[in-house]
């Protein structure tokens, strides 16, 4: 009797110390920073856009948008991007071609070509895919694009529009991280806000979306923004972090944020993607700026890389593409009235 009673107790105890181990698994895995699924997001975007395009065609014979996208030279890394945004046009109802020219063509060239390109009605947007060849003036090409057909978002007077709160094509890769925001409720209104990394076509336009204040015609974020870069002393890079409720970082420096310089809850977007080698498999490998296993286990949301920001920097193209072939077709309908 004395031994049967043993055997249920220790039963009883093994199940509550299981139940126990089951709870705690439970506590921490709820712990762990919710993931921003940039691909679903995206994918849901497509979506959208998909019937949206297919609405507006069926309203007064529009036409579908057309990109057309400039590649030069043999890049393979330029020629995957170029080749995805490609598949994403299809995908949504956007006709688009790429032109390709060998890292020869001469800046004369390059910005003729353009040129007939903006002055061309069956073309809503053109894409400079780039880095461009060094003999080639990066920023006089990008000013080169009209401002109609920029859906990268790249001419300085599109940009100038964007730090101004006007209605302009932005920028994708910013574009894309406020819509992740958006789209995962992430607070902004009166929450800090660091960007790190302050390039023109990302870091800055990053910075002048979570700051904006809807007045105008962009989207109220309200946020107060703290950017950092190269210069920034690590440990001020650190002080900063901490007392940040969203973390938005695009430097290409693999692991520079750490788990200790993260607030319990924030919202981490990794904008950063450098390809490095895995010493386990020896095989190269995608990773953002983020230390991503430790950080998750203190942020609130976090974006992995790769299936981040990526996807949705290619939808924001099919987004901004959409919206200039309306602005183009809105502005033929008012010259024939």
């Amino acid at each position: 009797m004395l031994k049967k009673s043993l055997r249920n107790f220790r039963k009883e105890c093994l199940g509550e110390l299981l139940k126990g181990f089951w709870i705690l698994e439970q506590l921490f895995s709820n712990e762990m920073a919710k993931l921003i699924d940039g691909k679903q997001i995206a994918a849901d975007i497509r979506m959208e856009l998909r019937e949206q395009i297919e609405e507006w065609m069926k309203q007064g014979g529009n036409r579908a948008p057309h990109l057309t996208a400039i590649l030069i030279g043999e890049d393979p890394a330029s020629n995957t991007y170029v080749s995805n945004k490609m598949k994403a046009a299809a995908d949504v109802g956007i006709t688009s071609k790429t032109e390709r020219y060998s890292a020869d063509i001469t800046e004369e060239q390059l910005l003729k070509r353009i040129e007939e390109l903006n002055q061309d009605d069956s073309v809503d947007g053109i894409l400079v895919q780039l880095p461009v060849p060094g003999h080639i003036n990066e920023r006089k090409v990008c000013n080169s694009v009209s401002c109609d057909k920029d859906v990268d978002g790249f001419n300085e007077r599109n940009i100038g529009r964007l730090c101004l709160d006007m209605n302009t094509l932005i920028p994708c890769t910013p574009l894309g991280v406020q819509e992740l925001i958006k789209r995962t409720e992430i607070e902004t209104f009166g929450k800090n806000a660091v960007v790190v990394g302050r390039s023109k076509n990302v870091g800055m336009p990053i910075a002048m979306l979570l700051h904006a204040d809807g007045r105008n015609d962009t989207c109220a974020m309200d946020a107060t923004v703290t950017m950092c870069h190269r210069f920034t002393p690590p440990e001020e890079l650190a002080r900063f972090c901490r007392t940040a409720d969203i973390i938005v970082t695009a430097t290409g420096v693999p692991g520079l944020i750490k788990a200790d310089m993260v607030k319990e809850g924030a919202a981490i977007i990794d904008v950063g993607i450098t390809r490095v080698k895995d010493p386990e498999t020896g095989k190269n490998k995608l990773v953002g700026d983020v230390d991503f296993d430790e950080v998750r286990k203190v942020a609130g949301h976090i974006t992995p890389v790769p299936g981040g920001v990526g996807p949705m920097t290619v939808a924001m193209l099919m987004k901004n593409t959409f919206i200039a072939a309306k602005n183009l077709a809105h502005k033929r309908a008012d010259k024939e009235k």
